[in-house]
């Protein structure tokens, strides 16, 4: 409860320093959740255009052990999550993991909890793959196409080896072949306007440097489309993309990115550190105050280490539940679909699945 109070108290203290400081912070923190709210939409519209939901009625037919399943799902995790950024992936593809694995009578645990890890770890493809990309990005002229190239292998280690390893904490169940359940033919898949929007977005973060206004722009046309059809009511649109939270994220992160800037403990520790400890201070950080506010925190001066900062902010979430607000995403979309998360479950298994993911992806060049 706190944190969704935290941005309007500290205003008044932003208010107090200097605006130059202000300024920096609001150019830093409003082109990504501009961003994350054009992204947003056009997975509600996907979802509404029936294209998650298309994709589980196919993957259900898969022959083979639950293993075989599980893999095609986080597959469908890490695509989404690249291109529609990973809130979106877990408010939307967690009830479909759920659904899949009861109707092919599956234990529903390693796809509850897989869907989160993978997103988490799969979010290091796409600036727009999450937010902590733009947070960190937007003092660096780098475009989508060099940020992909740039962070490909960190990306590919830490989504396989995060996939490696919950299949290795579940693998008595995931190898215990499975009944493959009879099911009707799925329905035809339409390339909808969800699909090409969300193609549109794709294209557009790797083409420009910041795609926020257009990503935006699309979200909107969309919606509007919808709206206009009367398939996409105004109230489910606002409660789905969370304007309070949202909104009180933001203000929380102008006023910690004007804090950060008037003191120079952050930027001159996150200069200093290595690799491994850009990573790990990240990591921990996300833990403690949720990465958003620590990757602009972390972010605020010049740094030696983008790729490591990244790593810790976008694999560290896998530690605990409080790591980021697609966790607490997740967790209602969880709880919604009838499923029953636990924050000991959480931990026991990020615990062993995000520090190797870090490592591995460190070796092969996240740094």
């Amino acid at each position: 409860m706190y944190r969704r109070h935290a941005g309007a108290l500290l205003v008044p203290l932003v208010l107090l320093l200097d605006a130059s400081h202000a300024r920096a912070a609001l150019a830093q923190a409003w082109p990504p959740f501009v961003l994350v709210a054009g992204l947003l939409l056009i997975g509600l519209v996907a979802g509404r255009d029936g294209l998650f939901d298309a994709a589980a009625s196919r993957l259900v037919g898969l022959a083979g052990p639950p293993v075989v399943l599980l893999l095609a799902c986080f597959a469908l995790v890490v695509v989404v999550t690249a291109l529609l950024n990973l809130d979106t992936s877990v408010v939307f593809l967690t009830p479909v993991l759920i659904k899949t694995a009861r109707r092919r009578g599956v234990d529903v645990n390693p796809f509850l909890y897989g869907s989160v890890f993978m997103a988490n770890a799969s979010s290091l493809f796409l600036p727009g793959s999450n937010l902590t990309n733009l947070l960190v990005l937007s003092g660096e002229r780098v475009s989508g196409a060099a940020f992909f190239a740039r962070m490909l292998p960190g990306a590919i280690a830490a989504a396989l080896i995060t996939a490696a390893g919950i299949v290795l904490i579940h693998r008595r169940r995931l190898f215990a072949g499975g009944e493959r359940v009879q099911e009707s033919p799925p329905a035809p898949l339409r390339l909808g306007l969800g699909l090409w929007g969300a193609l549109a977005a794709a294209s557009l973060i790797v083409i420009l440097r910041n795609a926020a206004l257009p990503v935006l722009a699309i979200g909107l046309a969309l919606l509007l489309a919808r709206a206009l059809q009367g398939r996409v009511p105004v109230r489910e649109t606002i409660s789905w993309l969370g304007v309070p939270v949202l909104a009180s994220l933001f203000g929380l992160s102008v006023a910690l990115g004007t804090l950060a800037r008037a003191s120079a403990f952050p930027a001159d520790l996150m200069h200093s550190a290595g690799a491994p400890l850009t990573a790990l201070v990240a990591a921990l950080a996300s833990v403690l105050v949720n990465n958003l506010p620590a990757a602009v925190l972390l972010s605020s001066g010049r740094h030696l280490h983008t790729g490591a900062l990244l790593l810790g902010l976008n694999v560290g979430p896998n530690l605990a539940v409080t790591g980021s607000l697609a966790v607490l995403l997740w967790w209602r979309a969880a709880r919604a679909s009838g499923a029953t998360p636990s924050a000991i479950a959480y931990s026991r298994q990020g615990l062993m699945l995000a520090p190797v993911a870090l490592l591995g992806a460190l070796a092969l060049g996240g740094g």
